[in-house]
């Protein structure tokens, strides 16, 4: 870590909002947002850096300038980035006394039960892998997601799915997908928090191979509504959804 220094990435940023103390991103699915092991290049912050030279915050570790919090790289929507410390104060403390309001949108597998309600769960490391994360018993952080089911897809040619809503309490490590998942409901898509299914019989032709293909989760930050640092006034940005995740759902709504 010693010898790597942070280089300017030539990346497309998709840019929502910008001025002179933050940046609201609508992040891609397939980019990690900061540095680590494996791959301290082609990330947002090296994209960042490239965008926006030195004019981050520097709290907290040195390959996460600006960052706030984050995203888990097959996952997209909508991020806050900081460009100065008081700005990363200002927000950092929304985020810790949950002002801070992020709505997802996640198609699961199957109905969820009931329809809506809230999870109030602990979430810890999990003892078969160190890199995701579990429901905890009696050790972890507490995590609470309020959900609702939007829609319900279910037919003769595909298995059931549902449009899910999700408003974060907390924002824990993977929570809404550990969460889904803990209901018998993982996100489509998910290579990490998977539910073992039977091979998929009759099922339309186009969109098992589209299944087949999908090479991200479908849980986008669709919505975030924050307090500016500058006069406190409240803010709200929306994003629409990407093509991957809209193509899945007119495909349903057709079948």
């Amino acid at each position: 870590e010693k010898q790597i220094s942070l280089k300017p990435y030539d990346y497309d940023l998709n840019i929502i909002h910008e001025d002179s103390d933050l940046i609201v991103l609508n992040k891609r699915s397939g980019i990690s947002i900061h540095p680590g092991p494996g791959n301290y290049e082609n990330t947002v912050v090296n994209a960042l850096i490239k965008h926006n030279g030195k004019n981050l915050s520097s709290i907290g570790h040195k390959f996460r300038p600006g960052i706030v919090h984050r995203l888990d790289k097959n996952t997209s929507g909508l991020v806050l980035i900081a460009k100065n410390n008081f700005t990363h104060n200002f927000l950092a403390k929304q985020f810790k006394e949950h002002s801070i309001e992020r709505v997802y949108y996640a198609i699961v597998w199957g109905k969820i039960r009931p329809t809506h309600g809230k999870i109030d769960t602990l979430i810890t490391r999990s003892s078969q892998n160190r890199k995701l994360m579990e429901v905890g018993i009696t050790k972890g952080k507490r995590a609470i997601t309020n959900y609702k089911t939007i829609e319900i897809f279910k037919g003769n040619t595909i298995p059931t799915f549902s449009l899910v809503e999700c408003k974060l309490e907390t924002g824990r490590t993977h929570q809404i997908r550990v969460h889904l998942t803990s209901k018998g409901n993982p996100i489509l898509g998910d290579k990490q928090y998977k539910k073992k299914f039977k091979s998929l019989k009759n099922i339309d032709e186009e969109l098992e191979v589209y299944i087949k293909n999908l090479n991200r989760q479908l849980l986008h930050a669709k919505s975030i509504a924050f307090n500016h640092p500058k006069n406190n006034k409240r803010l709200k940005y929306t994003s629409i959804l990407p093509e991957s995740f809209s193509y899945f759902l007119k495909k349903l709504r057709n079948i």
